[in-house]
């Protein structure tokens, strides 16, 4: 093959020391080529048209006679013919060298990758965590990523960032849950100083924590006081705050952050005020030159960190306003990815840059696992991919903030459940129509059917024509999957249309449910005609709801004992892995989410003053 790489259109058979693809003109290896046989018509057509021949490079090889004969018609279409074969070759082995050596040039750079990609202890992360989410009948499950954006000044982050202290803090912590339909997803910002509980967590020297009570959010991250930080006691903090498990975690530092804005050639922002250097140091005597100007411009490497880490000048300086800006920027970037294509093209300079800098959970630690990652979430469309900040409020003792518990356990309720914040089930298992924004409080399980209840199913008899207008929530009390789904499915095909797909709180229904609102009590009897031995009973929430139970599973295939993974068949209602039904989410929260496709310029600040 070596001799292939010598050729080329300007050296065509004829020249002295051409082969052909076997070597030899005769077929033996080794043997000599043989060049034109001088003189006679071949050679006078050859100089005629300018064809490059015997005479263009040099006096002739002798070599012996073609087969047959001498020269003549014959051996003139020979020759004529004979370098376009030849040329057709040379292309072959010029585009198989082509794609080896870019089949080289991917594995150098997935070997780089590898390389750059450094992971967490795997023996760090907590033993008692949450539940992992359970798929739905398509298979599909939920993810949640944990994003760690680190101040670390180790390394040559110090020239970045700026300050004295050693050892690293959380800048910016997002809680990232993709759905299980993978086309929806919604970052949760967990503000850095915000009160939590931090369990114990692994120090570098193998020894765990006692772990606090009540603690500033970022000190998990500084736990155990090294430049790399600790992500996995970020990770076990995260899971205690919320009661989710979470799948990754990945931490950027200020390096990997400006590399990756410069490999996508900056990144959209928007600014309500023009920002001084002091804006950046406020040890600074004076206002300063500015440095980041009102309105919309681009910016990578520095610029761009000094964004996403701004807090003066703008608003009342809190960390509330930085975090509206960082899901702005994170936005922002989104979006440029997206419109340039989400595919390795895209994503191999990107993670190039990141990986220099990247810090994962080792279920993300080769190549191939943080492109397979990243090439999973293509399908998401900005307008759905949706961020918030957790509900919080100002502490009157400081300048710290309180988690609005509340509200905050509604967050973690819908997550669990697979529903955005603006009511819709992502599921993967949800009729065509839009679910209902409410969903229902959970009631005990009832392990008996009434008498009254068998009456009212069979007086409902078949459902009647005009039954689309009855609409219906549905829930699962099974663990066995996909069983919500089925019933949506039998609804549908009965005529009535079945408004939300979800699991209830309680995975321990043995007999289903049929639960009604006021005025609702005839409508209930009719759906309960389509779930034979169901119980028809008030409910607390307006609208009809039907929570399925092991005797539906049972009649549908599925094994009536099934239980969910980590809990025992004797477990109480409501355990740990089972979803609680959402309750509504604060208005406040939905109002102020932002959507990935929103203007760069709105909702970039909080408060007044600065």
């Amino acid at each position: 093959m070596s001799g292939q790489w010598g050729e080329g259109p300007a050296r065509g058979d004829d020249a002295p020391g051409a082969l052909t693809a076997d070597g030899a003109a005769d077929g033996t290896p080794g043997a000599p080529v043989p060049g034109p046989r001088p003189g006679g018509r071949a050679e006078a057509r050859r100089a005629a048209q300018g064809r490059p021949g015997q005479a263009k490079v040099g006096p002739p090889q002798p070599g012996p006679p073609p087969a047959g004969g001498g020269g003549g018609r014959a051996a003139a279409r020979a020759a004529a013919r004979k370098p376009k074969r030849d040329v057709k070759k040379v292309v072959a082995w010029s585009a198989a060298g082509v794609l080896v050596l870019l089949a080289a040039a991917g594995g150098l750079i997935y070997y780089q990758l590898n390389g750059n990609i450094k992971s967490f202890d795997a023996d760090a992360i907590a033993k008692d965590r949450p539940p992992e989410a359970q798929a739905d009948a398509d298979g599909n499950k939920p993810v949640n990523l944990l994003l760690i954006g680190s101040d670390s000044r180790g390394k040559n982050n110090s020239d970045l960032g700026g300050g004295e202290d050693g050892g690293a803090r959380s800048d910016t912590t997002i809680l990232l849950h993709v759905y299980a339909d993978h086309k929806h997803a919604v970052g949760i910002s967990i503000p850095r100083n915000a009160m939590v509980a931090i369990p114990s967590c692994k120090l570098p020297n193998g020894k765990w924590t006692k772990g606090t009570n009540s603690e500033l959010f970022n000190a998990a991250f500084s736990t155990g006081g090294t430049d790399e930080g600790n992500p996995a006691c970020t990770q076990n903090t995260v899971e205690k705050l919320t009661g989710i498990r979470v799948d990754h975690t990945m931490v950027v530092d200020f390096q990997g952050f400006a590399a990756m804005t410069k490999a996508v050639d900056g990144v959209d922002i928007c600014l309500p005020e023009d920002i001084h250097e002091k804006d950046l140091n406020d040890k600074l005597p004076a206002k300063g030159a500015v440095v980041l100007k009102k309105g919309p411009q681009k910016v990578e490497g520095q610029q761009a960190l000094d964004y996403v880490r701004l807090r003066h000048g703008i608003g009342d300086g809190s960390d509330i306003g930085r975090m509206k800006r960082q899901q702005a920027f994170i936005s922002s970037l989104a979006s440029k990815i997206k419109k340039q294509g989400l595919n390795p093209t895209t994503l191999l300079p990107l993670a190039n840059a990141a990986t220099s800098s990247l810090t994962v959970d080792p279920g993300l630690d080769s190549a191939d696992k943080l492109m397979s990652f990243g090439l999973s979430l293509r399908n998401i469309d900005l307008h759905d991919l949706k961020f918030v900040t957790l509900p919080w409020r100002y502490r009157t003792v400081d300048k710290n903030i309180d988690i609005v518990e509340a509200d905050a356990k509604k967050l973690w309720d819908t997550l669990k459940a697979d529903q955005t914040i603006d009511g819709q089930n992502a599921t993967g298992e949800q009729p065509a129509e839009a679910p209902s924004p409410t969903a229902p409080p959970a009631v005990a399980a009832t392990t008996a059917t009434t008498p009254a209840a068998t009456a009212h199913a069979a007086a409902a008899g078949s459902p009647l024509a005009d039954t689309r207008s009855i609409k219906v929530a549905v829930y699962t009390g099974t663990s066995a999957t996909g069983m919500a789904g089925k019933a949506a499915e039998q609804l549908k095909a009965a005529k009535f249309t079945a408004t939300a797909v979800g699991r209830a709180d309680n995975l321990k229904y043995t007999t289903t449910m049929v639960q009604y609102g006021s005025g609702q009590k005839a409508n209930a009897e009719k759906v309960a005609a389509v779930f034979p031995g169901a119980v028809v009973e008030p409910g607390t929430s307006a609208g009809i709801t039907v929570i399925v139970g092991k005797d539906f599973a049972a009649a549908n295939g599925a094994s009536a004992g099934a239980t969910t993974p980590g809990a025992s068949a004797g477990a109480p209602a409501g355990g740990p892995s089972a979803p609680a039904v959402p309750q509504p989410l604060p208005s406040s929260l939905v109002a102020d989410a932002r959507s990935a496709d929103d203007n760069i310029c709105d909702n970039t600040t909080y408060g007044s003053g600065g």
